[in-house]
C-alpha cells in the first residue's frame, strides 16, 4: 500500500506484527564506608559497598536484587532511574551514570525483558536520606583471577557469595565477557551488573575524577589513598598515587585530629576540574 503523507502511514501503521518487549532499569549505587577501629593511631580502613534490596513479590521473592523496575510508557529513558531511585531507596539528587544494556532472552523469567542498568556513586556517610526497610548495605569482597571475578556480599546477617567467568573479547579495547558461575540468593542477572560496574569505575578511576562523588567536602591525602585502593583493588605506592591525583586536589586550612600519629591537612576537590 503506498502512502500519500506521513500521517496517512502512522495512522494505519499495525504495532501488533511485531513482538512487545518490556523495558527495565537496574541501578548499582555503590558507596565507600569505614571499618571501626580500636586503634585512634590508625586510619579506619574502608570498603566497597553496595546498596540492595530484598525482593518482596515473585519471582525471586525473598532474594536481593539491585533497585530497579519498570520503565513507564511516558517516561524518559533519564527520568527511570531517578524515579526509582526515590521509591526503592529514599535517594536522590546523586551521581547517576548509565552502564550497559542487558538483552539475554532468559533474563527475567516473566517475559523478554530488557534491562538499561545505571550506576549511582555516593558517600553514604554524607546521606541526609534514611534508605527504606527492606534496603540494606553490602560490604563488596573482591578477589579476582586472570579468568574469574569472585564477590562476598555481607551486610553482617546475610551473605552472598558471587562468581563470574571473565573473557577477554577485543585485546585492543580490553573489553570483556561476563557470565555467571554462582549468583547465591542474588536475583535475575544482577550478578552480571555489579561485577561489569566495579571494571568500569576502576578504569574510569584512572583517568576521570569519578571518585570524588564518593569522598565527603574535606579529606586527608591518606584517606583519598585509601579510597583509590579499594577501587582499583590494588596497594599503591606514594608516586603512583600523586601522580593520579595531580591537579585534581586543593589543600585547605583545616585539619584533622583525632586519627594517626599527628594532625593531618585536609583537602578538598578541585572544583576547577569538571567531575565525569
Amino acid at each position: 500500500m503506498q502512502y500519500k503523507s506521513e500521517k496517512e502511514f502512522l495512522e494505519n501503521y499495525d504495532k501488533s506484527k511485531f513482538d512487545l518487549l518490556s523495558l527495565t532499569t537496574d541501578i548499582l549505587i555503590l558507596s565507600i564506608s569505614n571499618e571501626d577501629t580500636n586503634n585512634y593511631r590508625k586510619l579506619s580502613k574502608k570498603y566497597f559497598s553496595v546498596l540492595l534490596v530484598k525482593r518482596k513479590d515473585y519471582p525471586y521473592k525473598d532474594y536481593w536484587c539491585l533497585p530497579g523496575g519498570f520503565m513507564k510508557i511516558d517516561e524518559d529513558i533519564e527520568e527511570s532511574p531517578k524515579r526509582i531511585l526515590r521509591s526503592e531507596t529514599n535517594l536522590h539528587d546523586i551521581y547517576l551514570e548509565q552502564l550497559y544494556t542487558y538483552g539475554k532472552v532468559d533474563r527475567d523469567p516473566r517475559m523478554r525483558v530488557i534491562s538499561t542498568s545505571y550506576m549511582a556513586l555516593i558517600d553514604k556517610n554524607r546521606l541526609n536520606d534514611k534508605v527504606n526497610d527492606n534496603a540494606s548495605w553490602f560490604k563488596i569482597t573482591l578477589n579476582e583471577t586472570e579468568k574469574r571475578i569472585y564477590i562476598t556480599l555481607d551486610n553482617n546477617e546475610e551473605k552472598i557469595d558471587l562468581e563470574i567467568s571473565k573473557t577477554l573479547k577485543e585485546k585492543t579495547t580490553d573489553r570483556y565477557k561476563y557470565d555467571i558461575i554462582k549468583s547465591g540468593n542474588l536475583a535475575f542477572d544482577h550478578a552480571l551488573i555489579i561485577a561489569s560496574g566495579i571494571e568500569r569505575l576502576k578504569n574510569k578511576a584512572n583517568y576521570t575524577d569519578v571518585v570524588f562523588n564518593m569522598m565527603p567536602t574535606y579529606f586527608t591525602l591518606g584517606e583519598l589513598q585509601q579510597v583509590y585502593e579499594v577501587i582499583l583493588n590494588k596497594k599503591l605506592l606514594d608516586p603512583a598515587f600523586r601522580r593520579i591525583i595531580q591537579n585534581k586536589v586543593i589543600k585547605t586550612d583545616k585539619v584533622k585530629t583525632g586519627e594517626g600519629h599527628r594532625p593531618s591537612a585536609l583537602f578538598k576537590y578541585n572544583d576547577k576540574n569538571k567531575l565525569k
